[in-house]
């Protein structure tokens, strides 16, 4: 197509892949240990089947709803991952494509660019918050993103992070120095484009996280955050409380897949939980997310939003996830390809694609609203979900 853009989310990241430097690529496509969870993310989709009318569709479909108080055109809106180097202007290029599709913006505490700038650029930010550091640190924080007028809070406590990959993970480095610099220009010169962007914005791939700098002081590098957060204690169900009582606004729990957690945080007073294994990220031989929704949902729907991070790269994943409990769904790696391949307008490309392919199966379907969705829409296969920690003693 013209002017940049494409037609699937496929071929995004087929473009992404021939811009980036190899190594940024790698970086995206991740997945830990042998990728078992990253690519059930994806297969779980494709076992789930739409079970269209004939006759009597709807001339118009409703895709509006509200996550965390906030409205939104569709029921997608963007997950939040760190350091967002596939294009100079990165995190804030995502917010104003979100904003510009009228829907939200998830904001890594590991972003390359400070909240203020992002909600600047899309009121309906969410900031994301690792459980890290001393809870004055994490107190500092939250009111930095109140301050900066943030919509939400979503905390993530989900990354049992496994550092392999079977096909090897590449080299990102703590600092652009001069060796470094001098060590990916091979890379970099492979992809004039790429490069060109950056030079033509006056900047160099930034890999500090200015959204956790303490007291007004330099931003620390991502791998520095990053050991400060694996040197963190794991959270209680008692941090996750007052981390809740703390921020005082809208607030969700990012990772659930298991019912007895989903349960503990509505204990712990949560609005919204993400059914999420961190794209893959994370444990390894976990299952895909949309095989823990109905379970998940089933227990908590009722009580609180039901969200679904994990495997979108279609409209029909959208509706699939929906009619299996989600009030709405994250998207990651989706946009990002996107972003790489044609910044924001490939941003907005993404969720136009998406908004598309959900129109055309709710319009199969016979619904006239994305609410009126049910698993009865679906041919779901025998065994197809998984349920989690049987409800328990939530002490």
């Amino acid at each position: 197509m013209s002017n940049g853009w494409f037609e699937t989310v496929a071929q995004a990241q087929r473009r992404a892949r021939r811009r980036l430097p190899p190594s940024v690529y790698g970086a995206l496509l991740a997945g830990s240990e042998k990728g078992l969870t990253v690519r059930d993310n994806y297969r779980a989709f494709d076992e789930l089947g739409l079970a269209p009318h004939v006759a009597g569709q709807q001339a118009a479909r409703d895709q509006a709803t509200t996550v965390l108080g906030q409205p939104v055109s569709l029921p997608v809106i963007i997950s939040p991952a760190g350091v967002q180097a596939v294009h100079p202007e990165g995190e804030v290029a995502v917010a104003r494509a979100a904003a510009a599709r009228g829907t939200a913006m998830g904001l890594s505490s590991f972003a390359s660019r400070p909240v203020e700038e992002v909600v600047r650029a899309n009121p309906s930010t969410f900031f994301q918050l690792y459980w890290m550091g001393s809870r004055r640190q994490m107190a500092e924080r939250m009111e930095r993103a109140r301050a900066a007028g943030a919509a939400g809070l979503i905390v993530t406590t989900d990354w049992s992070f496994s550092h392999g990959r079977d096909w090897g993970s590449p080299h990102i480095p703590e600092r652009l120095t001069l060796r470094e610099a001098v060590r990916f220009a091979p890379q970099a010169l492979s992809r004039p484009s790429w490069l060109r962007d950056f030079l033509r914005a006056g900047r160099l791939p930034d890999l500090t996280v200015p959204n956790m700098a303490d007291g007004g002081g330099p931003a620390p590098t991502f791998f520095g955050a990053y050991g400060s957060w694996m040197q963190s204690e794991p959270p209680s169900w008692a941090d996750i409380r007052w981390l809740r009582e703390e921020w005082g606004g809208p607030f969700m729990l990012k990772g659930v897949t298991r019912v007895d957690d989903a349960l503990r945080a509505v204990d712990a007073g949560v609005d919204a939980i993400s059914v999420s294994n961190h794209g893959g990220n994370n444990l390894d031989g976990t299952p895909a997310s949309i095989r823990c929704l109905p379970a998940v949902a089933g227990a908590v729907g009722g009580q609180v939003e039901v969200l679904l991070d994990g495997g979108i790269r279609r409209g029909s994943d959208v509706v699939k996830a929906l009619a299996l409990g989600a009030r709405a769904v994250m998207i990651g790696r989706s946009y990002l390809w996107g972003l790489a391949a044609n910044g924001q307008a490939g941003v907005e490309n993404v969720l136009d694609l998406l908004r598309g392919g959900i129109d055309s199966a709710l319009m199969g379907l016979g619904r006239s609203s994305i609410r009126e969705l049910v698993p009865e829409d679906l041919v779901v296969p025998p065994g197809f979900t998984r349920t989690l920690g049987a409800p328990a003693d939530r002490r």
